[in-house]
């Protein structure tokens, strides 16, 4: 499968070709009336809508949200819906989100309101989460149909979802089964009403009966149109995932601001350097900072040149480049006591140019506070006066340039703005450091380091370090210290039982963050059975969620038994047999993911702002924003700006971002094939509709939010980087 390896770039005029549209100065005498880009949200705090207001924010698309369950809200009436700008109809909401197909009372005016301002300007509706009934174009299920658990099923998307709104997907559309951890998936089955117009874009197998039933379809009816869900999700659920790209893409005909890809990369820190091991009877690893000084024997992991085989195979096979953090220091200690041999070192490097290469430091020395390990937890060494005892500049400084160094000596492929510290080390960390070493910044800008890696699981958010932005990544529970399946598991029970089972009781003393495991795993099937399945589903989350920061494992982990891997094809094969070929994985490397990052920061201040408007008037799309403002969008294929080409093709749309640069305004014309907008012909209706059938359960079953054991990103002393 082909993977882009690089962000779409657009100039100025690129991007104002691709959303061809008329200037700001353009007139109402065409008669076109104008729709704004931006999405009305109607929630009654139920998961479903939240989970389409997370995608739309994580994407970038504005979205107005009105929450039923506040006295303080606005109404909805024709007002609030329409107006008229610069003599011009305005419809101000391109797609109405609600939580079912009428979360109003009955003969409400509200609803009356919504139904006349979709006919009119032809917006689409979205029931996130509606019983199956004849008012939504579906038989009730209790007619053939069927109402209850969907756990473990495989949907599958129609010819019509592929050929519509769908098209990014394969077909199918598998469920997770995580039951009895985590509750079931709920679900109303259903055939279309006789002669309703109704098109099913995902199926599922009706259980005990011959049919098919419809968990996501299009009810045209009245002038409107709706895309009718009748399965329960969160914004976390893998099917969510899968399905998020395609009830965007249907509300918004494709056309939108903001953007949607599916990133993966992966850091291998430690490189050259040798991990120390996980001891089973000391549950500790000796040598590092969680056993007492000279306790136990210390057993370092370290690669071999067949484990560079393995890997550039694997990388061949897999169409996916991975990010060595390396460490010089570890082939010169190797050189030393090896008679001036290192086949490792000799190996990466006569195939430097398979791999991305970061600076990891020279020997993955600590460069925050000078720490005092004759405790366990480690703390900060103290000056006399009681203030804590800095790793100085010169120190910091010489790790980052020695390093260089030494990768520009063997011909590494080196971007000398990006770093990786040991362990994330001079940034902050809880407990025993809540600040950056101060030290810290002065070196990043004595070295050119523009883009700094972080720990997600305890930095999340973007920020800077005097001339560095971080970069967050996600450490995956393969730990730094195992080599083999059976130490992965063996630490894995230490961390995640109780005590009365024998294991260190941390999931007991931190049940925000950890959830403990029912019983041991067996060492000889824990890590295939468990570990990878769970591994493989947290990382495959991220990947749909539009998340573009990067996971990290370490060399440890490429080597001996290899435990790595099995996560990794988890996650690209499972991609590769659910997506189609024109949604690739993006594969970048750490500094354009920052950069991705810092684009969507500022994106998001700008509309949380109001600094930008975004509006189309039949097959143009203009968007005014501030002059120097970086403005991503999703359009049509063939979609030009200011003549030229717009954005690069993903997922059977183009996207892309655009600088401002000497103009406010960016036009964009959209190909003829783009539906118009024009309001179809409908017979005139009042909308409201009846109230829900006594058939209809009032409240319909929501998904659990617990999570199973080990489902989160961190624990504090075995993520190392």
């Amino acid at each position: 499968m082909k993977r882009i390896t690089r962000t779409a770039v657009l100039t100025v005029g690129a991007l104002i070709a691709a959303l061809g549209v008329p200037s700001a100065t353009a007139h109402a005498a065409d008669g076109l009336p104008r729709v704004d880009l931006r999405v009305l949200v109607v929630s009654d705090g139920s998961p479903a809508v939240d989970a389409i207001a997370a995608e739309l924010k994580t994407a970038g698309t504005p979205y107005t949200e009105v929450d039923l369950t506040r006295s303080d809200r606005p109404v909805i009436d024709s007002g609030f819906l329409a107006d008229t700008v610069d003599g011009r109809p305005r419809a101000k909401y391109q797609a109405v989100v609600l939580p079912n197909d009428n979360p109003f009372p009955a003969n409400s005016p509200e609803m009356t309101a919504l139904a006349a301002y979709e006919r009119t300007h032809d917006i689409p509706q979205v029931d996130a989460y509606t019983y199956a009934r004849p008012e939504a174009g579906l038989e009730y299920p209790v007619d053939g149909g069927y109402a209850g658990s969907i756990d473990g099923v495989r949907a599958e998307v129609t010819d019509a979802g592929r050929a519509g709104p769908f098209g990014y997907l394969d077909g199918q559309v598998p469920f997770e089964d995580n039951s009895p951890t985590v509750s079931e998936s709920y679900a109303y089955l259903s055939t279309p009403v006789a002669g309703a117009d109704f098109t099913p874009y995902v199926e599922a197998a009706i259980p005990g009966g011959t049919g098919r039933g419809s968990l996501v379809g299009e009810y045209r009816h009245d002038g409107r149109r709706e895309l009718v869900v009748t399965f329960v999700y969160n914004q976390y659920q893998r099917q969510f995932g899968l399905l998020a790209r395609g009830i965007v893409d249907w509300m918004t005909g494709g056309v939108h601001l903001g953007a949607s890809r599916n990133y993966f990369a992966v850091h291998v820190d430690d490189v050259l350097a040798a991990d120390d091991r996980w001891d089973t009877e000391l549950n500790c690893t000796p040598g590092d900072v969680d056993c007492p000084e000279g306790e136990g024997t210390p057993d370092p992991i370290r690669m071999l040149p067949a484990d560079v085989d393995h890997a550039i195979s694997w990388q061949r096979e897999q169409d996916f480049t991975l990010d060595l953090a390396y460490n010089g220091a570890g082939s010169f200690d190797q050189r030393q006591g090896n008679g001036g041999a290192d086949p490792l070192a000799d190996r990466l490097i006569a195939e430097r140019n398979r791999f991305r290469w970061i600076n990891h430091t020279y020997t993955h020395a600590f460069l925050g506070c000078e720490q005092d390990t004759t405790v366990v937890p480690w703390r900060c060494a103290t000056n006399a006066d009681g203030s804590t005892k800095w790793v100085g500049r010169t120190t910091v400084s010489d790790e980052i340039a020695t390093n260089r160094v030494w990768g520009e000596t063997v011909g590494l492929p080196l971007h000398n703005d990006e770093l990786v510290t040991g362990e994330h080390s001079g940034l902050k960390v809880l407990p025993q450091q809540p600040d950056d070493n101060p030290n810290l910044a002065p070196a990043l800008a004595d070295n050119g380091i523009t883009w700094l890696a972080s720990d997600n699981s305890r930095d999340p958010a973007q920020r800077r370090v005097g001339p560095a932005t971080t970069v967050s990544r996600y450490p995956m529970n393969v730990f730094f210290n195992a080599g083999r399946t059976a130490e992965q598991v063996d630490e894995y029970n230490w961390i995640y039982t109780s005590r009365a089972q024998g294991g260190s009781g941390i999931c007991e003393d931190n049940p925000a963050t950890t959830t403990c495991l029912p019983a041991p795993l067996d060492t000889a099937t824990g890590y295939t059975g468990y570990i990878v399945p769970l591994e493989t589903r947290i990382a495959l989350g991220h990947v749909l969620a539009n998340d573009p920061k990067p996971h990290f494992i370490h060399q440890s982990n490429l080597a001996e038994d290899r435990i790595a891997y099995p996560v990794l094809d988890g996650v690209l094969d499972g991609y590769e047999a659910l997506f189609a070929d024109d949604t690739p994985v993006v594969n970048l490397r750490m500094k354009d993911i920052g950069v991705e990052l810092q684009r969507r920061a500022a994106w998001a201040d700008a509309l949380r702002e109001g600094r930008v408007t975004a509006y189309r008037t039949g097959g143009t799309v203009t968007v005014e924003a501030p002059d120097g403002t970086a403005v991503t969008a999703t359009a049509p294929i063939g979609t030009t700006l200011a003549g030229d080409a717009f954005g690069e093709a993903y997922a059977s749309r183009v996207s892309g971002w655009a600088q401002t640069a000497g103009r406010t305004v960016l036009s964009f014309t959209l190909p003829a094939s783009a539906p118009d907008g024009a309001a179809p012909d409908g017979t005139a209706a009042d909308g409201d509709g009846p109230a829900p059938d006594a058939k209809a359960p009032a409240t319909a079953p929501a998904p659990d939010t617990r999570v199973p054991a080990g489902v989160r990103d961190h624990v504090p002393y075995t993520a190392r980087s």
